[in-house]
Order: structure tokens, then C-alpha cells, then sequence
């Protein structure tokens, strides 16, 4: 197998992009992307650490969780979870992010890339509070590059058509998954109650 290792070979395998793909790219929010991220319940996170291993984190909360503080900077509070840290020991070592925010049943999505540093400072954490709850850290992104992604994924995965989900029944729960891959010593249904415990009690 041949691999594409050049950005010439690139280009003559696909082409040059529209004009209209270029220039729609913004390098600041302006008042449609504003909008869009004021409505959005949801971004994924693409963040690399300093030797280049990349990863993608999901983060949600209420429609515009995430808030823009001025024209070329994001604030995204960060809530409890498993204490990983995938995203944020990524951007102390490297604060080159990419951004994807979406809202349901809406194709189109908001694509951001920019450098961002993670704080803890009292004020902003209080600020981007939930159930008087501060968050726990939030990572600052300075905007680089904003600009809108066309429906064409969504339309192809339809993604927001439920005729076409599939069963969740088909699928294991994630305590089935989990006894597994982490050889867990508690039950299935142990850990799922964990869990559905954990879901109801600590989002927050």
C-alpha cells in the first residue's frame, strides 16, 4: 500500500478547495458564531501532548456552557469526571486545540481552532458556575481560526434520525464493557448501579 507523504501529492488527489471554503474562514467570533456556540450543549476537544499523540475529549453541559468572553477568547468550564486528565495534561505540555461545537438537529457545525491555557482562578470559576457549583478548572482559548463546517457528515451518518438508531439493547451496558476490559472484580450490575448512581448525583 501507498501512502499520500507530501503535501503535492495531497493536493493532485483531491484538488484545490473552494474559493467560498477559504474565505469563510474568520479569525475572530463574529456575531453568527457567537450564536451558534450560546446554543451548543456540546464540543469536542482535539488537543495533542508534546510528542504529538493526539486526543479528542467530549465535553457538555446546558446550551452555552461554553462562554465567549471577547471576540477572540473562549472560556470551557471543566465538571467532575474520572480525574484522567487527557485534555489538560495535553495543553499544559502543548495549547494547540481544535474544536468542534454542535447542536442537536442541526447539521451544520462550528469548527475552532486556537492555544489554550488552563486556569483555576477563583473568579472565572464561579463565573461559569452550575447549581452555585464553581467549576472545577477552565481552559482559556485564544481564537485563531473560527469558521463553519457544511451538514455533508451528518446528512451521510443521519445522525439525528432516530429511525436509523440502532437498539441500545444491542449493545452491552458499560459496566458489561468495563468487566472486561478493565477486569473489574465487582458484578456487572454492581458497577452499572455505580454508575447510574454517579450519573444522578455528581454531573455537577
Amino acid at each position: 500500500m501507498e501512502y499520500i507523504t507530501s503535501q503535492e501529492q495531497l493536493r493532485q488527489a483531491f484538488g484545490r478547495p473552494h474559493e467560498v471554503a477559504v474565505q469563510k474562514e474568520l479569525r475572530q467570533i463574529d456575531a453568527h458564531s457567537r450564536r451558534f456556540i450560546e446554543k451548543s450543549p456540546f464540543v469536542f476537544i482535539g488537543s495533542q501532548d508534546r510528542n504529538g499523540n493526539g486526543d479528542v475529549s467530549p465535553k457538555g453541559d446546558r446550551p452555552g456552557f461554553v462562554q465567549v468572553l471577547d471576540d477572540r477568547t473562549l472560556a470551557v468550564p471543566d465538571r467532575p469526571g474520572n480525574n484522567r486528565l487527557d485534555t489538560w495534561e495535553n495543553v499544559v505540555d502543548n495549547p494547540a486545540v481544535g474544536l468542534i461545537f454542535v447542536i442537536p438537529g442541526m447539521n451544520e457545525t462550528l469548527r475552532i481552532n486556537g492555544e489554550a491555557r488552563l486556569t483555576t482562578d477563583a473568579d472565572l470559576c464561579a463565573r461559569l458556575h452550575v447549581n452555585a457549583r464553581p467549576a472545577l478548572a477552565v481552559m482559556v482559548v485564544k481564537v485563531r481560526q473560527v469558521y463553519m463546517h457544511c451538514a455533508k457528515a451528518f446528512i451521510r451518518s443521519h445522525l439525528w434520525a432516530p429511525d436509523t438508531w440502532p437498539d441500545r439493547a444491542e449493545m452491552p451496558t458499560l459496566g458489561a464493557i468495563l468487566k472486561d476490559q478493565a477486569q473489574l472484580a465487582e458484578t456487572v450490575e454492581a458497577f452499572d448501579a455505580h454508575l447510574d448512581q454517579a450519573y444522578r448525583e455528581t454531573l455537577w
